[in-house]
């Protein structure tokens, strides 16, 4: 197990199953440190030829309450987008089915790790939601994949309004998959009765093939909106007020520049 990284593993059914923890409680922040040592994770799997699934959740009572707000300033925002879309971009690379075991807040960054998983497994207290529109930015990845989850207008009123909901609710909306009181026994039981009896070759081809398109659209899509992000949305006074209000602990003052 790694106890120095801000990602710590272990495996499960005889080394069927990768665990993968965001390891710096409470928050669990995806910031670049955290971000890189979970790519470098997922990357070393690669050539785990018997592994048949990744779990992925957080230590302590939080998923993740998502990437660093410092990062998102000028100077160092580029980088922490383009690091963190290598999370993706590693994932549907590697084809291995991937479940995500959420407890209390996963928001933001969190959130956006957490539905681009095969299957997402709750707590009843886990409260999920992109927030980025209070700070005046917006979310790349849920932007990209979050219609794939929910469907397109439900995916436009969260991101639009940034509101954050309920497992329950989560659940209605397709964000979740299944909601328990124990979201990592609930998940390793599904990963157990669906995915151990078969081949471990077959189940990456078959979700590579299931993400084929996705993948194809990923490479189309997400760069445009890494401009946007980039040349536009971090040009405006909002982008930057928000950020810094945020970190000040003060109300924001839009000027809708």
């Amino acid at each position: 197990m790694m106890t120095d990284s801000p990602i710590k593993s272990e495996t499960h059914f005889g080394g069927q199953v990768l665990e993968l923890r965001l390891a710096r409680p409470k928050a669990n922040i995806l910031d670049a440190a955290m971000t890189q040592a979970l790519t470098e994770a997922l990357e070393e799997a690669r050539g785990e030829h018997d592994l048949k699934a990744i779990l992925i959740e957080g230590e302590g009572d939080h998923f993740s309450f998502g990437a660093s707000v410092e990062e998102h300033l000028p100077g160092s925002y580029q980088s922490m987008i383009l690091g963190f879309h290598r999370i993706f971009r590693t994932m549907l690379e590697l084809g291995i089915p991937t479940v995500a075991a959420v407890r209390g807040q996963c928001l933001g960054g969190g959130l956006e790790l957490a539905m681009f998983c095969t299957r997402v497994f709750a707590s009843h207290n886990a409260k999920l939601g992109q927030p980025e529109i209070q700070l005046a930015v917006l979310p790349p990845i849920a932007s990209f994949f979050l219609a794939e989850r929910v469907g397109r207008p439900r995916a436009e009123e969260l991101c639009l309004s940034g509101r954050i909901v309920g497992a329950e609710d989560a659940m209605r909306l397709g964000l979740v998959d299944h909601v328990s009181d124990d979201p990592h026994l609930a998940a390793l039981n599904w990963i157990e009765e669906a995915l151990l009896r078969h081949s471990a070759a077959a189940l990456r081809q078959t979700n590579f093939a299931l993400r084929m398109e996705l993948q194809e659209r990923f490479e189309r899509t997400i760069p445009r909106i890494e401009e946007l992000y980039f040349d536009e949305l971090m040009q405006t006074k909002d982008a930057v007020e928000g950020l810094q209000s945020f970190l000040e602990k003060r109300p924001a003052k839009w000027s809708n520049r």
